[in-house]
C-alpha cells in the first residue's frame, strides 16, 4: 500500500480562495488514484477575512475522512488586509501551529511519501521542510506567487530590512526543499535566478488547471444578473481578489468612456473600499462580494467579457488562476499584463482573447471597446478558450505530475 501524502496549505474547501480550490481539486484526483491524504490547513476565513460562522471557538479542529484527515488551524486574521505587519504576525502564528500539526498528521509513526507545502505564505516553505526532516520524508514546496517580489512591485513592502529578511527566507526555503514546483516558465526563470547552480534541477514546472466539469458554459442571462439588477446589456466583469496587484482603477476609466456598458467587480480585498469610493457617481459599475464555490460558473457566465489586469512587473511572478476558470466558462478575456508572460501565451495559443500592455488606461479601454464592437467574434473567442481548456489543463494530468514527482524523488 502506498504511503500517505501530507499537504500543508493556507486554504482548503470549503474556503473560497483560488489556491484552496486548486489544491482541493488536486486532492480529489489523488483520492481517485487511491492515495491516502492528510491535510493541514486553516479554518475557513478568506471570504470576509474573518473566521466564518460555524467554525469559531477552537484553535484547532480535526476531521476524519474516508480518504484520510483534515486538521484546521486558526489563521489569526487581522481586520485589515493592508496591515502587512499584522498579517505577517498572523502568518507566523498559523505556520508555527500548523507545523506542529503537520508532525502528527496521519500519525507520527507513519512516514509519509512526501509533505507538500504551498506559498504564500512564504513561511510554510521552511515549516514544511522542517516537518519533512523530522518525519524522514521528502519536502515539496509549491509556489503559487513568488514572494516577496509581488509585494515589492506593488509597493506593499518598502522596508529594506523586511525585504532582506523575506529574501533570505525565500532563498533558504528554495535551497532546503527537495523540489520546488512553480506554475510557469516565467516563474521558473525567476526562481532559477535566486538559487545556486546545484539547486536548479529541483525546480519543476507544473501548471495549474481548471475543473472543466464544474465550470461549464452557461446562458448569460443568469440569476446572478438579476440579483445585481442587470438586464441583457453587455457586461464587462472582473472576478477575483480586489487587491493592489490588480490595476482595477483602469476599469473605472473604461466605465467612464463606455457608459452604455455595465462593469462588475466581483470579489473582496484590501483595495475594494478605496475602489468603491473612487467609483462613486458611476452608475454603470456594480460591486459584489465573493460567492459560494458552487456559484462560480454562474458568476463567470454573467459576464460577456472578462478582464485580467495585473500591474507592471507582476506577470513574471504570478499566474492568475482566474484565467483558466474564465476560459472554462467560454468567455473571452482582455488581459492587461506584461508581454511575453504566461497569460499572454495562454491567450495566444487558445485564441481566447487579447492582451495589452499593463497600466495603460487608454489602450485597455480601446481593447474593450473593440471587443464590444465585435461581440460575435468575442463570443467565438470564448468558445475557443473552452476547447483549449478541455484539451490542455485537466486536473487528472496535473495530479499525476505531482505523483510522478513524488515517485522520482521519494526517500
Amino acid at each position: 500500500m502506498s504511503r500517505p501524502i501530507v499537504i500543508l496549505v493556507p486554504h482548503f474547501a470549503p474556503d473560497t480562495a483560488p489556491t484552496g480550490e486548486v489544491i482541493t481539486r488536486i486532492v480529489d484526483e489523488f483520492i481517485v488514484a487511491g492515495r491516502r491524504i492528510h491535510i493541514v490547513t486553516s479554518l475557513p476565513w478568506y471570504r470576509t477575512h474573518a473566521i466564518e460562522e460555524g467554525w469559531t471557538g477552537r484553535l484547532v479542529r480535526r476531521e476524519r475522512t474516508a480518504w484520510g484527515s483534515i486538521i484546521r488551524v486558526h489563521p489569526f486574521p487581522g481586520k485589515s488586509k493592508s496591515n502587512l505587519f499584522r498579517r505577517a504576525v498572523g502568518f507566523a502564528g498559523f505556520s508555527a501551529i500548523a507545523g506542529v500539526c503537520t508532525l502528527f498528521a496521519g500519525g507520527i509513526h507513519r512516514r509519509p511519501a512526501a509533505i507538500i507545502s504551498m506559498s504564500p505564505p512564504l513561511t510554510l516553505g521552511l515549516t514544511g521542510w522542517l516537518a519533512a526532516r523530522l518525519r524522514f520524508t521528502t519536502a515539496i514546496f509549491n509556489i503559487q506567487d513568488v514572494f516577496p517580489d509581488a509585494a515589492i512591485e506593488t509597493g506593499a513592502i518598502t522596508n529594506k530590512r523586511i525585504i532582506s529578511a523575506a529574501r533570505w527566507l525565500e532563498r533558504v526555503s528554495y535551497h532546503r526543499s527537495d523540489a520546488v514546483v512553480v506554475l510557469s516558465d516565467d516563474l521558473r526563470e525567476n526562481v532559477v535566478a535566486k538559487v545556486s547552480s546545484r539547486h536548479i534541477d529541483k525546480i519543476t514546472v507544473i501548471p495549474n488547471f481548471v475543473d472543466a466539469d464544474r465550470i461549464v458554459p452557461m446562458d448569460r442571462m443568469t440569476t446572478y444578473r438579476r440579483e445585481l439588477n442587470i438586464g441583457d446589456e453587455i457586461v464587462v466583469m472582473y472576478a477575483g481578489n480586489v487587491g493592489y496587484s490588480q490595476s482595477l482603477t483602469m476599469l473605472l476609466h473604461a466605465a467612464k468612456k463606455m457608459p452604455n456598458i455595465t462593469f462588475v467587480i466581483n470579489g473582496d480585498g484590501a483595495a475594494r473600499a478605496e475602489l468603491e469610493t473612487q467609483a462613486a457617481g458611476l452608475p454603470n459599475i456594480r460591486f459584489a462580494g465573493y460567492q459560494p464555490r458552487d456559484r462560480v460558473g454562474e458568476v463567470l457566465a454573467s459576464g460577456d467579457i472578462h478582464v485580467v489586469p495585473l500591474r507592471t512587473g507582476l506577470g513574471a511572478v504570478s499566474v492568475p488562476s482566474k484565467t483558466y476558470s474564465i476560459l472554462a466558462a467560454a468567455r473571452p478575456v482582455v488581459a492587461a499584463i506584461d508581454p511575453g508572460t504566461e497569460v499572454t501565451r495562454i491567450l495566444e495559443h487558445s485564441g481566447a482573447g487579447v492582451s495589452v500592455a499593463p497600466d495603460n488606461e487608454d489602450v485597455f479601454t480601446a481593447a474593450l471597446q473593440s471587443m464590444v464592437a465585435n461581440i460575435d467574434e468575442a463570443r467565438e473567442q470564448g468558445r475557443k478558450g473552452r476547447q483549449w481548456v478541455e484539451t490542455h489543463v485537466s486536473p487528472a494530468a496535473v495530479a499525476q505530475s505531482y505523483l510522478s514527482l513524488i515517485a522520482d524523488i521519494g526517500v
